[in-house]
């Protein structure tokens, strides 16, 4: 592949690091009562517009067809919402008398509490789906980083319902009556909500790089980039050693899914998210930055690791095929 090709594969990787820079050069622009209006045209408007989009765009076939696969699906949300972000917890209790920033650590902490996205499930591997981190990833936020968010729990889920339940449920009713349409035009659905999440991620930043008070050391960033890598190759191998024991019950296939799934986060969901939760909080963006370091490492360790992964399914698969073949019978 070309750096062309490259380039235009990755775009919003490269969007996010460019909507960064352009919120460090001219910040006022995108803060909070600036030209841009982000308290009513990112909140509400551009999240809601990323949540009608997905609505859109998942075929509930499919998604009715990933529910009946109720083993894996309970793994994957197990493993995701419950050991994950425990563990993330237990290890911060280590890395707090580091002179790590704090805030990074707070972010990695949200990292852990936040759900697998659903295209991961759908695109990746069709076997997953689900959208309980609505629900339980301001809980779990809440429970592990106590009061740090400055809005009421109640209003929080209200306008996540509004914001993210409401509008995705409208997409999935106005896909019913249009669905012979959008099979037939294909409208870029990806490339809409990625243009809407770098509006979030832009307006974000423009609020830290208009608070002088806020700084980084390249040296907690740095840390964290070595850590999130290491916790999703850990996870990922931890996650194919439980799902291929004997007595896992799981196929090949699932495995894949498993390890997919079960490591992904979703920044979709995530930053929208914590946009909410930490309405105002002038560390936003330095909790924000964790997970927007997890969303590419994810994307260039499936990359890299891919090719494995399938040719050790397909050899698996046709190990398993000849094992269940019957013996031929001897001739006396």
């Amino acid at each position: 592949m070309g750096l062309p090709e490259r380039l235009r594969k990755e775009w919003f990787i490269l969007g996010i690091v460019l909507v960064i820079a352009v919120a460090r050069l001219e910040p006022a622009v995108g803060v909070k009562g600036g030209p841009l209006k982000p308290e009513i045209t990112i909140t509400y408007i551009a999240v809601s517009a990323i949540f009608f989009n997905s609505g859109l765009s998942l075929k509930t076939e499919e998604l009715t067809s990933a529910l009946m696969h109720v083993k894996l699906h309970l793994f994957v949300q197990i493993f995701t919402l419950v050991f994950f972000p425990t563990a993330i917890w237990l290890f911060l209790q280590l890395l707090s008398i580091t002179p790590i920033n704090e805030w990074l650590l707070k972010g990695l902490q949200t990292v852990g509490c936040m759900p697998p996205p659903v295209s991961s499930a759908v695109i990746l591997t069709k076997a997953v789906g689900g959208n309980e981190g609505i629900v339980i990833t301001p809980l779990l936020l809440l429970l592990f980083l106590g009061s740090s968010s400055s809005v009421p729990f109640t209003s929080i889920f209200s306008q996540l319902f509004m914001t993210v339940v409401v509008p995705l449920i409208i997409g999935q009713i106005v896909r019913r009556y249009i669905k012979d349409w959008l099979e037939r035009k294909k409208p870029p659905f990806g490339a809409i909500s990625s243009c809407m999440l770098l509006m979030i991620i832009y307006t974000t930043f423009c609020d830290t790089f208009a608070n002088p008070n806020i700084d980084l050391d390249k040296f907690s960033l740095i840390i964290i980039v070595f850590i999130i890598f290491s916790v999703q190759l850990s996870f990922m191998f931890l996650t194919f050693l439980f799902s291929t024991r004997n007595n896992s019950g799981f196929t090949p296939a699932d495995t894949v899914a498993i390890i997919f799934c079960s490591t992904h986060k979703s920044l979709t969901l995530g930053i929208p998210m914590l946009k909410i939760m930490f309405a105002g909080y002038e560390h936003l963006s330095l909790i924000s930055v964790p997970l927007l370091i997890y969303h590419p490492a994810q994307i260039l360790l499936g990359s890299l690791l891919v090719s494995t992964i399938k040719s050790w399914m397909v050899s698996r698969q046709k190990a398993l095929k000849l094992t269940r073949q019957p013996k031929a019978p001897v001739k006396v």
